[in-house]
């Protein structure tokens, strides 16, 4: 083979290996490359209120969360609280926005911890109280009279909606469901606060925080309702992660939270800011749920 020859088998050689590293990565990440796509932090929502209203008011949240961590993010709103405990105990969602008394009982599922909460906008801290709340011209006047009445709850798994109101009335020696004629799960607290309004029932559990925007919307009328009874100071809600993402993310997921500034985002989230919590800002609601049988054995 003359040198010139040799010269030209050469480059032959080396453009043709060029034109096979593309193939050759492709087969490497499995061929069509979708095991190398990127993977999108999944976000879950508890459905405090409707789903739809819930999604809708997160959208802005998913998009500013997925500006900051550079990566794809997929809201997820179950129709209920059980189902947003279900899709991180299965692994499902990387982060998710629980209820006190939801992330206790997802901790008993999943090896799961909180990481912020939300400085609420009403409450000005990151507290915030149940109500129990009846028509305003209830003859009610105290939490025992409302033993053989009717009571709304919300989800049956809500912190404040369920487990606060259940505190309050065994406070005053009243027993759910026994002492009451009827214990009703609405589903929400906007639910609850319409039956309460309607007359529906004699009393119902609520949110302060939820309750306030309802007003300030004019969904509810304050003057055709009454609070009854406040609870302790709650801590606010946790948003979560599973304990097994990576925590230089969850690092980068929590300065997300802390570095929110927009004043559009915060009020659609209602909250002033943000601030760090830890698994032992639930103990007493964990303590309070097993105490009257909310937590799964």
């Amino acid at each position: 083979m003359t040198p010139g020859t040799r010269k030209k088998v050469v480059v032959m050689l080396v453009l043709l290996m060029l034109a096979l590293v593309p193939t050759l990565f492709l087969t490497g990440c499995g061929g069509n490359g979708s095991q190398n796509a990127v993977k999108p932090v999944r976000v879950g929502l508890i459905p405090n209120q409707s789903p739809d209203k819930i999604k809708a008011q997160y959208e802005p949240f998913r998009a500013y969360l997925s500006q900051k961590l550079n990566l794809p993010v997929e809201l997820f709103v179950a129709t209920d609280y059980a189902g947003v405990v279900e899709a991180i105990a299965s692994d499902k969602l990387d982060l998710a926005y629980f209820g006190g008394l939801t992330y206790v009982q997802a901790k008993r599922r999943a090896d799961i911890y909180p990481i912020v909460t939300e400085i609420d906008r009403f409450t000005h801290t990151s507290k915030y109280h149940s109500l129990i709340i009846v028509p305003s011209h209830s003859p009610v006047e105290r939490v025992s009279d409302l033993k053989e009445k009717t009571f709304a709850f919300g989800d049956i798994n809500s912190t404040s909606g369920s487990l606060y109101p259940r505190i309050m009335l065994d406070r005053a020696g009243i027993k759910v469901p026994g002492d009451l004629q009827q214990a009703l799960y609405t589903g929400g607290h906007d639910a609850t606060a319409l039956a309460v309004q309607n007359g529906t029932v004699d009393a119902g559990g609520i949110e302060d925080r939820i309750l306030y925007a309802l007003e300030e919307k004019g969904i509810i009328d304050k003057d055709k309702i009454r609070v009854l009874a406040q609870s302790d100071p709650i801590e606010g809600y946790p948003w979560v992660v599973r304990a097994s993402l990576d925590r230089e993310l969850v690092e980068h997921i929590t300065d997300a939270f802390l570095d929110l500034r927009d004043p559009d985002l915060l009020r659609l989230m209602r909250a002033e800011g943000y601030a760090r919590v830890s698994a032992a800002d639930y103990r007493y609601v964990e303590e309070e749920a097993a105490r009257l049988g909310l937590l799964q054995k």
